[in-house]
């Protein structure tokens, strides 16, 4: 993995898990909005590496702790995961000794995929990724819903590094069919998993809501993934803020009552 960090390691520390096919600097935007105030971690995942040699979502977990504990980071006072980086978010509140005070996830990906399907979609996975380096970012509109300028480099420089080898351990161990880890209800209470109304991650909604009830569930009306901290990067970042502090969200005109 790589690591970015911003702030200062004073305040209370932020650690973020990143899409998809981008790097962990994809969240400098928001964290740049939160430095002044929190100290904000960014990995990226060995996947979008170069030199780097995935093994499994266990060995992503001891590399992030073993950051934390190089920067003296003894309690975080976030965790923020966006789509798939919910999976490995997962992972690490499983396995994590360090206190969590609260969690977001954002269009989290919690698919529950059996083995075979995801050997079928990795190839595909990788030929999308990749084009969107090969193209400069001019494919992105025909993958994602958007292909926003504040987006496109991190999606270039991730498929720039990216092997198939390393995206097809990662598919192996990721997403996998099996029951959702638990997390304590005094966690659970304390962590949003949001989604957007017209994504297609949405439908993992109900699975996740069995799962975590004592949870918050959050939609917004009429967003896509992960339109939110995409086109209003301030805003993403107060709300954040929010969370850590009154621990609740704010009043958003498209939060769903």
């Amino acid at each position: 993995m790589l690591f970015e960090a911003l702030g200062d390691q004073h305040q209370p520390a932020v650690l973020f898990f990143h899409a998809m096919g981008v790097t962990g600097a994809s969240s400098e935007p928001v964290a740049r909005c939160l430095q002044d105030r929190y100290f904000c971690i960014l990995p990226t995942s060995t996947v979008y590496c170069a030199g780097q040699k995935y093994g499994d979502k266990a060995d992503e977990v001891r590399q992030v702790e073993a950051f934390l504990r190089s920067q003296c980071v003894t309690r975080l006072a976030l965790v923020v995961a966006s789509s798939i980086g919910a999976d490995l978010a997962l992972a690490f509140l499983a396995h994590t000794r360090l206190p969590v005070a609260h969690v977001f996830f954002d269009g989290g990906q919690f698919a529950q995929i059996g083995r075979a399907t995801r050997r079928i979609m990795t190839p595909f996975l990788y030929l999308a990724i990749k084009s969107l380096y090969c193209s400069k970012g001019a494919m992105l509109k025909k993958i994602m819903w958007c292909d926003d300028a504040v987006i496109r480099p991190y999606f270039i420089a991730a498929g720039k590094a990216l092997r198939y080898g390393n995206l097809r351990r990662q598919m192996a161990d990721s997403l996998e069919d099996n029951p959702f880890p638990p997390l304590p209800d005094t966690l659970q209470r304390d962590t949003y998993f949001a989604f957007g109304s017209v994504e297609e991650h949405y439908k993992y909604r109900a699975a996740v809501m069995a799962a975590y009830p004592q949870g918050n569930h959050p939609v917004f009306e009429g967003h896509n993934h992960l339109q939110y901290q995409i086109r209003d990067l301030k805003g993403f970042a107060e709300m954040l803020s929010v969370i850590i502090t009154q621990n609740r969200l704010p009043d958003l005109s498209f939060l769903k009552k």
